[in-house]
């Protein structure tokens, strides 16, 4: 796959996908669809030290519909599975910051694992059916108060949007690459690096991709060729199946709606400004653009300057 050997902040609008994110009321709500709105989005390790979410059942809410698990709320995740025939189902979390987050639900009747990324405090859950065109009706609703064993908890498990296992590509990979690496800042990189040297930006699939999207993430190794929803998600698996804490980012940069990662190290804390290391410094690690970028000084100036990214959803 032949990629665009300079591509200049200037043309950052052509690295876009599709993502929907909306508010809700209590009784019901308007998911107008946004159209063509532009986004651009054995292993070595003991299957026993890989964190997965379990439907625990010690603490359980439940309707005719909807079934939660809250069990786990400490370790930074609740389960929650649709048992109904709607064809359309969303589900929203609301957490102590404010933010609203919208997922389309499962219908096959398996758990969702949903993150608690937005750490302490009171989290309220809505599950709407589709009634009418875009308009939904909460069908059940419950509010928990989070207190989490540590703020990492989140970013270190699989989710809906970072969908992973022990027998998962991703995670035999990261192994794999961080077989002989020593710290944290060395993993880091080493999983940065692969992704950015063998993934192209995949531009058929940002001018069609779908609401309600969710890579697959041995797909996505297989191809190696993704938007950045894909690039971010693969990252985020590899690099929380090395127990190392990252978060899965949406947001903004410039006036792009775009996926990223932060990352955690020992040594630096969460790495919020300065997380791709070119030799003399940390930068903002944003493989989507280093790679179709093929890492130009234009492009990693953009990475490099945290002005440039506003963050809005934490995964």
């Amino acid at each position: 796959m032949n990629r665009k050997k300079r591509l200049l902040p200037a043309g950052l609008a052509l690295l876009v996908c599709l993502c929907f994110f909306v508010s809700c009321s209590d009784r019901s709500q308007d998911f107008s669809d946004m159209g063509g709105a532009e986004i651009p989005l054995a292993s070595g390790i003991p299957e026993t030290a890989l964190p997965t979410a379990t439907a625990s059942g010690t603490k359980t809410e439940a309707s005719a519909l909807v079934s939660l698990d809250y069990s786990n709320t400490a370790d930074g995740y609740l389960m929650l599975k649709y048992t109904g025939t709607n064809s359309k189902v969303k589900t929203q979390i609301t957490g102590p910051n404010g933010t609203t987050y919208t997922y389309n639900q499962a219908l096959d009747g398996s758990f969702d694992v949903y993150p608690l990324s937005e750490g302490d405090g009171s989290y309220k859950l809505c599950v709407y059916e589709n009634i009418s065109e875009q308009s939904y009706a909460c069908i059940f609703s419950f509010r928990v108060t989070v207190s989490l064993k540590n703020e990492f908890s989140p970013f270190l498990i699989s989710n809906k949007y970072v969908n992973y296992n022990y027998d998962s590509k991703v995670v035999k990979k990261a192994a794999e690459l961080c077989s002989n690496k020593k710290t944290v800042l060395a993993k880091i990189s080493a999983v940065y690096s692969y992704v950015i040297q063998n993934f192209s930006y995949d531009y058929t699939l940002a001018k069609t991709v779908k609401s309600g999207y969710i890579p697959e993430l041995d797909a996505v190794m297989d191809k190696k060729i993704g938007i950045c929803f894909d690039y971010a998600a693969v990252m985020t698996a590899m690099l929380r199946s090395q127990s190392i804490p990252t978060k899965l980012v949406f947001g903004y940069t410039g006036s792009v709606y775009h996926a990223w990662i932060l990352t955690y190290s020992p040594e630096r804390g969460w790495l919020t400004t300065f997380i791709y290391f070119d030799g003399k410094n940390w930068k903002l690690m944003d493989p989507t653009f280093a790679s179709t970028g093929e890492s130009s000084s234009e492009i990693m100036a953009y990475i490099g300057n945290v002005k440039n990214y506003t963050a809005k959803y934490l995964y």
